[in-house]
């Protein structure tokens, strides 16, 4: 039976869809030996021979893997870095299967972060449409009044395009700071910093706390474990 050749990349574990979509676009991918550019080609998994980066692709009978990450600062949400930057997949080296991060998380920036070989997962978590909750814990340059609080609330216009309507609550006040609890429902590059700016109180610290429900408790930085069946329960019905 065809299917389209980056959820096949995806559900092999190789790739996260949305990376598949670029590893395509930049000509990593073959098809029968031929190069494959364009979206949207389909492929017989049982009769067609695919290669990523000149490696054959194949879907095996593989352990599906969950893991949630406290992700440090310093490290980028990658698989490899062009820079020699260490990246989130040095800290789960000892794990067998090739797994892949859900989502991003800047440099800067601690806290939740997901990963599996679950393809399809991946992009129904990731993808606009399904807006999932994403709560982070922030500290602030300054305390944001409340003409300031609502005008976050309602959405601000960052990088040309206004964002949804997003919840901020004021945690603890501090004398040139605050903290501040900040739930999106969107994914866009550095959306909470670019929020904050937008009201004039820059982030100083920042940290997501939840996914959903899915909480990152005590977990502690630099450590990760795996989900239990009823959180992953939890991921697919979301």
């Amino acid at each position: 039976m065809e299917e389209r050749l980056q959820k096949f990349l995806a559900e092999a574990g190789v790739l996260s869809r949305r990376k598949a979509e670029e590893a395509i676009a930049r000509g990593e991918v073959t098809v029968n030996g031929k190069t494959v550019t364009e979206q949207g080609v389909k492929v017989d998994p049982e009769r067609d021979l695919v290669t990523y980066l000149g490696r054959k692709v194949q879907k095996n009978v593989q352990k599906s893997v969950y893991l949630m990450l406290h992700k440090p600062e310093g490290y980028v949400t990658t698989v490899r870095d062009q820079f020699g930057r260490p990246t989130v997949m040095d800290l789960v080296k000892d794990v067998k299967e090739r797994i892949f991060p859900v989502g991003r998380l800047d440099y800067a920036t601690s806290g939740l972060l997901l990963l599996t070989n679950d393809g399809a997962l991946t992009y129904r978590l990731t993808h606009p449409a399904h807006e999932v909750q994403k709560t982070y814990e922030a500290k602030l340059n300054g305390v944001p009044n409340e003409r300031q609080l609502q005008q976050f609330r309602s959405g601000i216009v960052i990088d040309g395009r206004k964002t949804k309507p997003a919840k901020i609550r004021i945690l603890e006040q501090q004398t040139e700071a605050c903290r501040v609890e900040i739930i999106i429902h969107e994914g866009r590059n550095r959306q909470v910093r670019k929020m904050c700016d937008a009201i004039g109180h820059p982030v100083i610290q920042l940290k997501r706390v939840a996914t959903g429900e899915l909480r990152l408790g005590t977990l502690a930085k630099g450590n990760y474990r795996h989900l239990t069946e009823k959180e992953v329960q939890y991921l697919k019905q979301l």
